[in-house]
């Protein structure tokens, strides 16, 4: 096991590893930007260093700094959280370099799933059912134009380096897609140092269903089941839940088998997800995560089974202690970000938060490192809190967290609470009516 672990990264997913490390007997090293000295996770870590100002180029992304902080604390093991440098097979490869371990997959498991048309390559070479279009990289416009010839239009451009929604055009037509094309170039450019781009058919309105693995330096993978994540906005996912209202129990073990196919094909050792559209009954590979996910208590929930945990001992090299036969889903969860954003315009609310109060009672969980007096920056993501909760049905979930979200209580910045109890309170939403397209209502 490890003796001390640095967190490179901030909020409440550092605090959500300092509170594994310590039941795991683990010290812990907290790192962190000149203006998130008062931080929580700075507080309850053992040691803290700062590592630059606040620009996350400077500090949270910056490799030679954390790398640095890692050596003068004398930690051999690194925990990337999600976000910033979780999926940077470059910094893996440092911290292997430097004899620190990566609480992560390898790096060449990281460079392989991260090129979205590698990924999707290796996946079909795995037998994984994915959408049709283009094998790998589309090189000119007019190749393009002649596999979406063949696929049939509506499709959609994507950075093959990318996610989160950039570098990615859905083309209706023939005449689009020069524009299309070029645009998708240039923002998976700018935003990834890659510009290639692959092609693929578009769904309308499909789900966005994940399924959560863990694997072993023994090459024992299983899968924990489903998250629906189908209600986001502009790719970026809102509400999360487990089990998914769409699926029979016949088709949830189908893609749960096929996940630890996939992951068994790239010899993943560690904690990811595999996430696949779903439209018509049928499924299809969009793209593997390679670390922990936001939504992770979600599943946490609904198999007993600590995620975080489970993923410092696979990076330690003990065995996995769970079965597939082990594994089984009980209840229902539901995840709902708490961000602070302007709940119409969607825009960041920076700012001090004035009062604070989260809820509580019975199957309610708060993962957060916000607090009365805490100043939400400007410099970093929007997510305040994660509001969980787990009821015996769907329904109970979402009694749940109607009566949470009425009693969370964030003053002096704006937040998408009432958005939130919006949703709760829409029939589409309660009769588990879903679909990547859901929000469309609440935006437009």
């Amino acid at each position: 096991m490890f003796r001390k672990v640095l967190i490179a990264n901030r909020g409440e997913i550092a605090l959500r590893i300092i509170w594994a490390c310590k039941e795991l007997g683990i010290k812990t090293v907290a790192v962190h930007s000149d203006v998130d000295i008062d931080s929580l996770h700075v507080r309850f870590a053992d040691e803290n260093i700062c590592i630059g100002p606040a620009p996350s180029r400077d500090s949270y992304l910056n490799i030679t700094n954390l790398i640095a902080a890692a050596e003068i604390s004398n930690v051999d093991g690194i925990h990337p959280g999600y976000g910033f440098l979780s999926e940077s097979a470059e910094f893996a490869q440092v911290c292997q370099a430097c004899n620190i371990t990566f609480i992560g997959p390898s790096p060449q498991t990281i460079a392989l799933m991260g090129n979205k048309a590698e990924a999707k390559k290796t996946m079909k070479a795995a037998g994984v059912p994915i959408l049709p279009g283009s094998d790998g990289p589309v090189a000119t416009v007019d190749e393009a134009k002649a596999i979406a010839a063949e696929v049939g239009y509506p499709i959609i451009l994507k950075a093959s380096a990318g996610g989160g929604g950039k570098g990615m055009r859905v083309v209706n037509s023939e005449g689009e897609m020069e524009l299309a094309f070029q645009m998708a170039g240039s923002e998976a450019a700018s935003a990834f140092g890659n510009g290639d781009l692959y092609l693929e058919k578009y769904l309308e309105a499909p789900r966005h269903i994940e399924i959560q693995i863990l694997g072993d330096q023994f090459g024992n993978v299983i899968h924990l089941f489903e998250r629906e994540c189908s209600i986001q906005r502009r790719h970026q996912k809102l509400i999360e839940e487990s089990p998914s209202p769409a699926l029979t129990p016949m088709l949830r073990a189908e893609m749960g088998d096929t996940a630890v196919k996939g992951a068994q094909a790239v010899g993943y050792a560690t904690v990811g997800t595999m996430e696949f559209l779903y439209d018509k009954d049928r499924f299809y590979f969009m793209e593997m995560n390679t670390r922990i996910q936001v939504e992770h208590p979600v599943t946490e929930n609904v198999t007993g089974v600590d995620l975080v945990k489970a993923q410092i001992m696979a990076a330690a090299g003990e065995k996995m202690q769970w079965k597939q036969k082990d594994i089984k889903l009980t209840g229902h969860s539901m995840e709902c970000r708490i961000n602070a954003e302007d709940p119409h315009r969607f825009t960041p609310s920076p700012g001090r938060i004035t009062t604070f109060h989260s809820p509580g009672g019975p199957g309610v969980r708060v993962d957060t490192a916000a607090y009365a007096g805490y100043f939400v920056s400007p410099h970093y993501d929007s997510l305040l809190a994660k509001l969980i909760v787990r009821g015996n049905t769907r329904k109970d979930s979402i009694l749940r967290m109607k009566r949470s979200l009425e009693s969370f209580v964030v003053e002096g910045i704006k937040t998408n609470i009432s958005m939130h109890l919006k949703i709760m309170e829409d029939e589409d939403f309660q009769a588990g009516r879903l679909s990547t397209r859901f929000m469309d209502r609440f935006t437009n």
